[in-house]
């Protein structure tokens, strides 16, 4: 009987652990890039630059490593479903330089804001709608 109840105990121990690997990581990009932290600098000499509305977010994805790398990895899978997308990413394998997570701005992405995610993601799901402003995405991503 005493064998027993340590094996529970042994078990209620160890089975949370085991939960919180398994809990998906909440990432989340920036709805926007505000105007007031946009600035330009060497412009054409008699050209005054103005920026007068914020860059949308447009994209988001995974990338291995650091954004000058320029690591772009391509989704492993689509689906599409009642006005969305949604880009699954398999992050399985080596990532010596990092795994991050890169959100990007302007109609064409021309900005980026980057950040490292945790080695043990092995999986993200970004899923798109289209937004209210031009080249807008709203985009939630799930990774785990």
């Amino acid at each position: 009987m005493q064998h027993q109840r340590l094996l529970i105990g042994a078990a209620c121990s160890i089975f949370p652990l085991f939960a919180q690997a398994a809990v998906a990581t909440t990432l989340a990009c920036p709805t926007s890039v505000p105007a007031a932290s946009i600035s330009l600098t060497g412009v054409p000499a008699g050209w005054t630059p103005y920026i007068d509305s914020p860059l949308y977010l447009s994209a988001a994805a995974p990338i291995d490593g650091a954004p000058e790398r320029r690591g772009q990895l391509v989704p492993s899978g689509e689906r599409k479903k009642k006005g969305q997308t949604t880009l699954s990413y398999r992050l399985e394998g080596r990532y010596p330089d990092g795994k991050w997570l890169q959100c990007s701005y302007g109609v064409h992405g021309e900005v980026t804001l980057s950040r490292r995610m945790d080695d043990s993601v092995s999986l993200c799901e970004f899923t798109y709608r289209k937004g209210s402003k031009a080249g807008q995405n709203e985009i939630d991503i799930d990774c785990h």
